[in-house]
């Protein structure tokens, strides 16, 4: 087994950051979907800005990307799964900025504040107008459902990798093991 060329020390944080947080987005908005009254103004009190941070990171995990380029495939991946592996990374990362783009732009058309905290909020993005608003929704909520496939599907290729094929595409990713490239 050929020693590890790790992703670098950024990129390894923003990943398993920004995991959790979709993954958690995920789940607050199913339960914003099923839950009414109170309950459901602090799961959207925490999705608004959740999905902002979201956002924030993408743009700064882009820029990491760009300027510090993943380490190579193996030499023996067949083309087919180097193509599945650079469409599904470009469709996280287009979703990563479609989803939130969307929710705000939903809000705003709506005429819905996106609050941050407290007094901050953003401005809006659109006009209000209650057709687009329902338009956005339904895009929104269908976006969410191709995030939730897109990240089985890669999860299941990490799963392959680490422990089936056992090749280091997993473990470059993985902060936790021991690799020969260990830069930011």
């Amino acid at each position: 087994m050929n020693p590890v060329v790790r992703f670098s020390a950024l990129a390894r944080v923003l990943h398993w950051l920004m995991a959790a947080m979709v993954l958690g987005m995920l789940f607050v908005g199913v339960f914003m979907a099923a839950t009414e009254g109170p309950a459901y103004a602090r799961l959207v009190a925490l999705h608004r800005p959740m999905g902002v941070a979201i956002l924030l990171l993408a743009c700064v995990r882009l820029a990491n990307r760009l300027l510090v380029p993943p380490p190579p495939l193996p030499a023996g991946m067949p083309r087919v799964q180097r193509i599945a592996a650079l469409g599904s990374h470009i469709m996280l990362y287009a979703l990563m900025f479609a989803m939130p783009l969307v929710g705000w732009g939903m809000l705003s058309a709506g005429a819905y504040p996106v609050v941050l905290w407290g007094p901050v909020r953003l401005p809006p993005i659109l006009p209000h107008d209650p057709a687009l608003f329902a338009a956005l929704r339904h895009l929104h909520g269908w976006l969410a459902f191709t995030l939730f496939g897109v990240i089985v599907i890669h999860l299941g290729a990490a799963l392959l990798h680490g422990l089936i094929l056992r090749d280091g595409v997993f473990a470059a990713m993985a902060s936790w093991r021991r690799g020969r490239r260990d830069g930011i």
